[in-house]
């Protein structure tokens, strides 16, 4: 908690006034946040709206958390100036940024969100996050390849941490993973020789894929990582 977050602050900021003419606004009861008047110095979170004397001061920040299904041949940026980029494709007002990234010739789930403390936890919390993906490779996967994929790799000069790996079938498996290097999958399996065809996103922590069909999206109400 700090001052800068402080309803006496905002109105000194926004008012020009002394701290002191701010404490006596607020006592005056003439401040409503979220169309209530307060009369004591609250301190604001990202969402609430201020008025003061019919004027808004600040307005209440909307935010949104998107899980969406990146389809395969999309570039995981908001760079307009790249070709096949994720501003082209979605249709919100909100400038969403994606926490986290899949590879261009990956899909699958992709959290957006314009909350930056959403995405600062999360990428914090990177390492201890669950991430689960659906594999295609090229030939037949074997006890070997179950084994070392689960014990960790040495890839970009150093070990994956120790997954959880299951075979679907004789070309398909299910990881989970709690780390994020890039294109760590890719990599692990180029080191036993396989070549993946299809990679996709199934779950980050708790928020799971579902449904969702490539290019569609689902707004996550109350969601929290």
């Amino acid at each position: 908690m700090t001052f800068r977050n402080r309803l006496q602050y905002l109105l000194v900021k926004k008012l020009q006034v002394s701290n002191r003419q701010a404490l006596q606004i607020i006592l005056s009861g003439h401040v409503l946040i979220n169309g209530n008047a307060v009369k004591t110095n609250v301190e604001l979170s990202r969402t609430d709206e201020v008025i003061y004397n019919n004027e808004v001061l600040r307005r209440g920040k909307r935010l949104v958390h998107v899980a969406f299904y990146k389809p395969r041949g999309i570039e995981t940026t908001l760079n307009a100036a790249i070709p096949h980029n994720l501003k082209n494709i979605l249709p919100f007002e909100e400038e969403l940024f994606p926490v986290g990234r899949l590879d261009k010739e990956s899909e699958g789930l992709l959290l957006l969100t314009n909350d930056g403390t959403l995405y600062d936890k999360v990428l914090r919390n990177e390492n201890k996050t669950e991430k689960e993906y659906i594999v295609t490779v090229d030939k037949e996967i074997d006890g070997y390849f179950l084994k070392t994929m689960a014990g960790g790799i040495k890839i970009m000069g150093k070990t994956t941490l120790p997954c959880t790996i299951e075979k679907l079938d004789a070309f398909t498996f299910r990881i989970t993973l709690v780390q994020g290097l890039n294109r760590q999958i890719r990599r692990m399996c180029y080191k036993l020789h396989y070549e993946v065809l299809k990679l996709m996103r199934v779950r980050i922590g708790t928020l799971e894929l579902g449904d969702l069909q490539p290019g569609e999206y689902k707004v996550l109400e109350g969601f929290q990582p």
